[in-house]
């Protein structure tokens, strides 16, 4: 039995234990890697292999790679698709699967690339995963899930949460950050917010018991896109997040990290 598999689906549900009623907390995208740790029945407990995040997926939604594919994955240069969906289609059996902003391509080269003998065409825009983290790129690409709805454990342009939003966002510019929000904290340096946070910064917020609970990215004019109800973009002062239509203040601040 392999030890590794691939995601080869637009988005698959990452349960929190085995069962499709069961709890979604993470979703795979298209060409993200994991690997196997134990299974049950037809579930897969799995971790991610960039964020060594785990869960349980269906083990028909996954395919499976041996020792050298899974290498040889991890030496061809990635790419992310940069566009809100693409397609990929099977030049066995003509297949077409949609992908999604994030999805992973490896060794794409002329619109083409290949994964485990079989041969692909993607129909899409990509750019190769950075070779060193691009803060720059940030905001740009945060704004590109600008009210995309919320969705507890999603990490697509269709439903997605707070550190989700965050986790693809830096992903997609070249750096891994853990899946949630409490790991993602540990990241960065911590910033005085009055004089020295930057657009591409990490915010934190925490509830009455000191847990962090939520995180957004930082914007220019004190302003902050974060995953709320929908990807959204309120204003972000010493006290937290101040939502306008509300009138009211909606996250308490508790730090501002620097990852980039």
């Amino acid at each position: 039995m392999t030890n590794y598999g691939i995601c080869l689906q637009a988005i698959v549900p990452v349960r929190k234990s085995p069962g499709d009623k069961n709890e979604m907390i993470n979703q795979l995208l298209f060409g993200e890697l994991v690997h196997i740790k134990d299974t049950y029945e037809n579930w897969l407990l799995i971790e991610g292999a960039d964020d060594r995040y785990e869960g349980w997926a269906d083990k028909k939604q996954l395919h499976r790679l041996t020792d050298e594919t899974y290498n040889h994955l991890l030496s061809a240069q990635k790419f992310f698709l940069n566009e809100m969906t693409g397609r990929c289609i099977s030049q066995t059996d003509q297949t077409d699967t949609h992908l999604v902003l994030g999805s992973q391509i490896w060794g794409l080269k002329n619109g083409e690339f290949e994964l485990d003998g079989q041969k692909f065409t993607l129909q899409g825009s990509c750019h190769p995963a950075p070779q060193k983290p691009e803060k720059k790129q940030l905001t740009e690409t945060a704004l590109k899930y600008l009210n995309a709805p919320y969705l507890w454990g999603g990490r697509s342009p269709f439903g997605i949460d707070c550190s989700g939003l965050t986790q693809i966002v830096f992903s997609i510019c070249g750096y891994k950050l853990p899946r949630d929000a409490s790991q993602q904290v540990t990241h960065g340096e911590t910033i005085d917010f009055n004089h020295e946070a930057e657009p591409g910064d990490l915010a934190f917020f925490g509830n009455e018991e000191g847990e962090i609970i939520h995180v957004g990215i930082v914007l220019n004019d004190q302003k902050i896109i974060h995953a709320s109800g929908k990807v959204r973009i309120d204003q972000l002062d010493h006290q937290g997040i101040y939502n306008v239509q509300d009138n009211r203040y909606s996250h308490n601040l508790r730090l501002i990290k620097r990852v980039l």
